[in-house]
């Protein structure tokens, strides 16, 4: 079976590759919540559908690193942690849209549950969909229900880690090197899902700052 395993390229992006939580100095985090805060605020207040579109577009434009010198490092259980890792999320899909929906199918035959029916995406889930889903969670932040956006990326994430175990479990006798990293990118997944699943519920009682 092993040597019959596809072995597809896998993502490159070094924010993903480097992705963990950290604190970060008293001023740094000020802004990071002032910033995500008055943003949300002001396109959620007015959601005028040009505005929409840039920000949906501004990691395209402007690269993740303009987002990440703003938001990476503030709390994972944060407004502008959580609007991070979503960001995050849509240029990992964006990136490698044929490799992502792989993932995401294989995630979709291992899940148990609810979590494809609340991810939101159209089956089958090809390049084409997965990176319409992208931009769907990222809107639903500025103009839906912000709780339901979080709880959708969530259950993506979990998707995501389960295709990558999968296909980490088909690995792992032929390509061990690409087996320990794909279980590493899965276990990364679950901890952002995890994150977005906490804020969702923080969202919901008000406790999300």
């Amino acid at each position: 079976m092993a040597d019959d395993f596809h072995r597809p390229a896998l993502f490159s992006n070094s924010a993903f590759e480097a992705f963990q939580g950290g604190d970060d100095p008293a001023t740094v985090n000020r802004v990071a919540h002032e910033t995500a805060g008055a943003l949300l605020s002001r396109v959620r207040d007015d959601p005028q559908p040009e505005v929409i579109e840039r920000l949906l577009a501004f990691t395209d434009d402007h690269g993740i690193d303009a987002i990440a010198e703003l938001w990476a490092r503030a709390s994972a259980h944060s407004l502008p942690g959580s609007l991070w890792r979503i960001y995050l999320l849509r240029v990992l899909i964006r990136q490698d849209p044929e490799l992502a929906s792989y993932f995401f199918e294989r995630g979709t035959t291992m899940t148990q549950g609810i979590d494809p029916v609340v991810a939101g995406a159209e089956s089958p889930t090809g390049p084409k969909e997965i990176t319409e889903l992208a931009d769907r969670i990222l809107r639903g932040l500025f103009t839906g229900d912000f709780a339901v956006a979080l709880d959708r990326a969530a259950a993506f994430c979990r998707i995501m880690a389960q295709g990558c175990v999968s296909i980490a479990d088909d690995a792992e006798i032929g390509a061990p090197e690409t087996a320990t990293t794909l279980t590493t990118r899965a276990l990364r997944f679950e901890t952002i899902g995890d994150d977005l699943a906490e804020s969702a519920a923080l969202w919901r009682h008000d406790g999300l700052d």
